[in-house]
């Protein structure tokens, strides 16, 4: 079972609407539940519910063979800890899902260092989820001083980013 999750806090209409469409037109075999928050879209094609439990949440996450989600740090780091190949597709500013495309950045670090697949629109969801029935995430050994040297490292990128940002203005 692919578990959907798409968090709570703002709706993603986008990946519900994708995901419905492709386990409709069959591009997507296995059974999908999904948790889709505030979605106005309701999904036809697979389950569905708004929001659950955090104790039914890390139930379907153990009971699911992959995970699709949003870019969402919690979702990211529950499936790592718990060995789910993941497929994370971006929230967009540009759509209204977010308020800033912070979440692409954390796509495109944790792809690169193997921990998940991730797709940066909708055409790229197909191709990804065939490469999710192999892809089998890199483990995650974190510990409280690598958790912060890594968010440092982070900050400094992105004060450095908005330093010379402010410096060409």
């Amino acid at each position: 079972m692919i578990f959907l999750t798409v968090g709570t806090q703002f709706p993603f209409d986008r990946l519900v609407k994708a995901v419905d469409t492709l386990a409709g037109e069959g591009n997507i075999e296995e059974e999908i539940f999904a948790q889709i928050g505030c979605s106005s879209y309701m999904p036809v094609n697979f389950k569905a519910m708004q929001t659950m439990e955090t104790e039914l949440f890390e139930k379907f996450i153990c009971n699911s063979t992959a995970i699709i989600s949003h870019s969402g740090m919690g979702t990211i780091e529950t499936a790592l800890r718990n060995e789910k190949p993941m497929l994370a597709v971006p929230r967009l500013k540009k759509y209204g899902e977010v308020v800033n495309d912070h979440q692409i950045d954390i796509a495109k670090r944790f792809e690169a260092e193997g921990y998940l697949l991730a797709a940066y629109n909708e055409n790229e969801i197909v191709k990804k989820i065939i490469e999710l029935k192999t892809f089998i995430p890199k483990k995650r050994h974190s510990t409280s001083e690598a958790l912060i040297k890594k968010i440092s490292q982070f900050l400094s990128s992105v004060e450095k980013d908005i330093y010379e940002c402010s410096a060409k203005k």
